[in-house]
């Protein structure tokens, strides 16, 4: 489970799409007149509202055939949106401002996921094992944190934890792993401390596991953790495609926000997540409205870390 998109690899994935000549296309409509719309995702709880309104008609109502496609992690997504294999996409924020860096022509046109903003209560969190010495995010630095991608929403937001808690930020050595290995290699000493979300925070929890930051919620208020986007071409082309596929995936997020049992429920159809777990999870916020100061912020802590390479992202032009 990969949320999260390095530079290095939007770059070369994206020079592969470029040179393919292809660009962000509608894949056209049924004998129903429907338009049929693909959507790359990447099948986590984050996703769960759009899983939902395909179930309750919410897209059907708006004349869109809606299926879902798994990406390869988010590395796979942002080029495959804007080379047509996808007509829209789900990624984290930060992944989108290092696209807007790197000049992909990329829009936002839905609020994605979104953090509880309440300490010890996210869906994501940095985790230590019940002996572990450490008691506090500043007692992070110097440590090996794992994260699930590199130079990406982990490593920034992680960092403003330790940041505000008065620790150093540049000491932190962070370790790639997928989210699924963290808690094996958290409870063996392959790491000092994990950065996981649900349903490995619970996992970790289980297993008697502490935990020591709410890095969401340190980073900033109300956080947006990801967007649904699509191309700037068919933003430009096909406005009317992009204005019905935001208002479902609007009631959706509404609708996933008001109805927490459905949620658990529907996330049993594209997860392997047991009935158990799914009943624990920590759910996060689904608004509809991208929640722009905390994006601007994200883009701050991430220039600070080093995130863009230097780059200075332009939030205005990723948000609709």
């Amino acid at each position: 489970m990969r949320r999260a998109l390095s530079g290095l690899a939007l770059a070369g994935l994206l020079l592969t799409a470029t040179a393919c000549g292809s660009s962000g296309e509608s894949s056209g409509g049924t004998e129903s007149g429907a338009d049929q719309v693909k959507v790359g995702v990447i099948p986590i709880l984050d996703v769960a509202p759009i899983y939902l309104g395909k179930e309750k008609g919410f897209f059907t109502s708006r004349n869109i055939e809606l299926t879902m496609e798994a990406g390869q992690g988010g590395a796979a997504i942002v080029p495959g949106v804007v080379s047509g294999q996808f007509q829209f996409g789900f990624s984290n924020m930060t992944s989108l401002l290092i696209a807007q860096t790197k000049n992909v022509p990329i829009k936002t046109v839905a609020a994605g996921v979104a953090s509880t903003g309440e300490q010890g209560k996210d869906f994501g969190a940095v985790m230590v094992k019940a002996d572990s010495p450490i008691k506090t995010a500043a007692d992070l630095a110097g440590k090996k944190i794992s994260v699930n991608t590199l130079k990406n929403i982990g490593d920034t937001t992680v960092r403003e934890s330790v940041r505000k808690a008065g620790g150093d930020p540049k000491s932190v050595a962070f370790v790639e792993m997928p989210f699924p290995n963290m808690p094996a290699a958290l409870q063996d000493g392959q790491v000092d401390a994990s950065w996981v979300v649900e349903p490995q925070l619970s996992q970790v929890k289980a297993a008697g596991g502490r935990l020591v930051a709410s890095n969401f919620v340190d980073a900033a208020p109300g956080l947006t953790v990801a967007a649904y986007f699509t191309s700037a071409k068919l933003a430009g082309e096909d406005a009317d495609l992009v204005k019905r596929f935001t208002e479902a995936i609007n009631e959706s997020l509404t609708y996933a926000g008001s109805h927490p049992d459905e949620v658990r429920a529907v996330l049993g159809s594209y997860t392997k997540i047991d009935e158990k777990t799914r009943g624990e999870l920590i759910l996060p916020k689904w608004p509809t409205e991208i929640n722009q100061a905390s994006v601007e912020t994200l883009a701050k802590l991430g220039e600070q870390d080093g995130i863009f390479d230097g780059a200075t992202p332009d939030v205005s032009k990723i948000l609709p």
